[in-house]
């Protein structure tokens, strides 16, 4: 199947489940109005609680299910927490071995010479990423 395809039959599928679900709460949530009454009937105090306790039930229903599935998604967070910080720290350590070569050639200048201002900003460059790596690694061990 297409892309296309498969997003057109999932957007249609959703926005007849949407009005399909709209139309149940609506009519669950109406409460008949005088003029639908038989005559010298009124409504009742708990025919016009439902729809608040329907909110209820509801919102009940949706903080259990959220902490379930918030409990069955913990260990998944803590292992994509130290996955991430581990390819941060890879990351973070790429420009330091891309620096080393210059830092490497332009070594002899460090004190004075035509490339100072080179080995000071690649050698800087470094100890930050370097930095950043190494932290970013030991905050994954620590974990």
């Amino acid at each position: 199947m297409k892309p296309q395809t498969i997003g057109r039959i999932l957007g249609i599928g959703v926005r007849v489940t949407g009005r399909f679900v709209g139309q149940q709460l609506s009519s669950a949530a109406q409460t008949p109005s005088p003029e639908m009454l038989p005559s010298g009937a009124r409504p009742s105090p708990a025919a016009a609680n439902r729809p608040l306790e329907a909110a209820r039930k509801a919102g009940h229903t949706s903080r259990g299910i959220a902490r379930g599935v918030g409990g069955f998604l913990a260990p998944f967070r803590r292992v994509a927490r130290l996955l991430w910080l581990e390819v941060t720290g890879v990351f973070f350590f790429l420009p330091v071995v891309v620096f080393a070569p210059t830092l490497w050639r332009v070594r002899t200048n460090w004190a004075s010479g035509p490339q100072h201002s080179t080995f000071l900003l690649t050698a800087s460059v470094m100890l930050v990423f370097l930095y950043l790596s190494v932290t970013s690694f030991w905050r994954a061990r620590k974990r």
